[in-house]
């Protein structure tokens, strides 16, 4: 075996590459996990509403699916929405997918209309502070101080 021989300069070689693989997989992954935790959303993920009724399904490309069946009594009806988020200032803003609600409407058979789905969605539309305290999401309105609860589930 190489290194069992007593000949110190190829070991102090053999020791010298495993010190700069070592290193540098060392800082592959520091590099790594830095890029994931500062680029990363927090808010990602399936947020069941303590009380609201109201299910998101937040994605990372800016798009939530909101599930109204609580709200909108006895249906089966998911609503996209976009958001943006603000990480430095902690707040999350909601917008409607007017395509979206068209298609929602059109796939209904006539049982919703636009108002109807717009009304259903008007408690999330709009910016929110949220604060995320383990598996819990707490969405505080801006205007009327108003929050939701959510479990990530």
């Amino acid at each position: 075996m190489l290194i069992a021989k007593n000949d110190e300069v190829k070991r102090s070689r053999i020791w010298r590459i495993v010190m700069i693989i070592s290193s540098i997989l060392i800082v592959v992954i520091a590099i790594f996990f830095l890029t994931r935790l500062f680029t990363s959303n927090p808010l990602e993920g399936n947020w069941v509403g303590e009380d609201s009724g109201l299910n998101l399904k937040i994605r990372s490309n800016n798009s939530m699916v909101v599930d109204m069946s609580e709200v909108l009594e006895d249906s089966d009806i998911e609503l996209k929405v976009k958001y943006t988020i603000d990480k430095d200032g902690k707040t999350l803003t909601i917008s409607e997918d007017p395509d979206a609600i068209k298609k929602a409407v059109k796939d209904s058979d006539g049982e919703y209309t636009e108002e109807m789905l717009e009304n259903a969605l008007s408690s999330v539309i709009t910016t929110f502070d949220y604060s995320v305290d383990h598996e819990r999401l707490t969405l505080t309105e801006r205007e009327y101080g108003e929050q939701m609860v959510f479990i990530k589930r």
